[in-house]
């Protein structure tokens, strides 16, 4: 059972998060705290193995309370905030201190809305329980087999097999995806990207809004161009491109042309962006032209699209264990016999730039 705190200023949000996450089956509420202040008194009596935060609170503001946590007691953090700029903005912070993923703060919606929002933050408090924190570097709880409503396929999005060979080019390209653990390791392999790298697709998973101040926080960052995708942006040398949060990103092709397409569509793999569905669209239109990498995150998003790009004639790499924050995408990926190259996260940039003059 994955014990949880959660601490938000908000009563409504900390009522809806406790409906929600009591109606796994894995997951129990341990305790609530209105502000950081009353959170670190129940710590002194409770160990929770994940940690919901609010932002901004009276008292004492989350990151503050954040960097306290992670000195003196680390434990798995979830970043639970608003979709305002400055909460965006803050959450990437709390992300660079040593919070594991974000959540956005659940709202009143509909039936389905609810459904796919408890779907995504009971993933998300699961794989925070199964991370390692970046003090400790230790995974903290070890998490039983859950039964899972069965997942739908990147077969909702986008057709499979439909191979765009019109006119040849060999312009090549890199798909990438990514979840729990992902924004630093993109971080430091986009950093490690020169100016003449091949063009780049990303898919992290990541709530509606929050991709594009991660885009630019990167684009300060990297020597390259780092942006939020929008539908049509062509895929350039010394560019890469963010899939928006709540929107799947597939790759296209005119002629020579490759550029990409944000679409609306049902939770592929439980994950909207789907990485499945961007490495799919990636087999389909680019082929051998592609070299495909998958990073740390729980689950197996991207690990069936993996095999569709290398059976397509892909190079294909993932993120080895010890680098990785959770070892489940590319675990999945790895199982398959897919991969051509695991690689620890530092030496990933390198691996795909020798790719490019290898693959023909």
């Amino acid at each position: 059972m994955i014990r949880v705190l959660i601490v938000d200023d908000s009563a409504v949000v900390r009522e809806t998060l406790r409906e929600l996450l009591d109606a796994e089956p894995d997951i129990e509420v341990v305790a609530t705290a209105a502000d950081p202040v009353v959170a670190a008194k129940k710590l002194e009596s409770i160990i929770p193995d994940v940690i919901t935060l609010d932002i901004e609170m009276p008292r004492l503001d989350g990151i503050t309370f954040l960097k306290a946590l992670m000195s003196q007691h680390p434990l798995p953090v979830v970043i639970c905030s608003s979709k305002a700029e400055g909460g965006s903005n803050n959450a990437l912070r709390a992300l660079e201190l040593g919070a594991v993923d974000i959540i956005e703060k659940p709202k009143v919606g509909t039936k389905i809305f609810l459904e796919e929002a408890r779907t995504r933050i009971a993933d998300t408090i699961r794989a925070a329980a199964k991370a390692k924190t970046a003090i400790t570097g230790k995974p903290v709880a070890s998490l039983p087999r859950m039964e899972v409503k069965p997942k739908l396929t990147a077969d909702a999005v986008l057709e499979r097999g439909r191979r765009s060979q019109a006119i040849e080019t060999t312009e090549k390209l890199c798909v990438v995806g990514a979840s729990t653990g992902g924004t630093e390791a993109l971080r430091e392999f986009l950093e490690a990207m020169p100016l003449d790298c091949p063009g780049i697709v990303i898919v992290q998973h990541m709530p509606e809004k929050f991709t594009a101040a991660f885009a630019q926080r990167l684009n300060s960052l990297c020597t390259i161009t780092v942006q939020e995708a929008k539908t049509n942006d062509p895929v350039l040398r010394g560019t890469a491109l963010i899939a928006p949060g709540n929107r799947h990103c597939l790759l296209r092709r005119q002629g020579a042309r490759y550029f990409v397409e944000i679409k609306d569509g049902p939770l592929v793999s439980r994950h909207r962006p789907s990485v499945d569905v961007l490495f799919r669209s990636a087999a389909n239109y680019a082929g051998k032209n592609c070299i495909g990498v998958i990073m740390t995150g729980m689950g197996d998003d991207g690990a069936r699209g993996m095999e569709e790009l290398k059976s397509a004639g892909a190079f294909t790499i993932a993120q080895d264990e010890e680098s990785s924050v959770v070892f489940g995408m590319p675990k999945e990926a790895i199982k398959r016999g897919v991969i051509d190259r695991i690689l620890p996260l530092d030496k990933i940039p390198q691996g795909v730039l020798e790719a490019v003059h290898t693959i023909s």
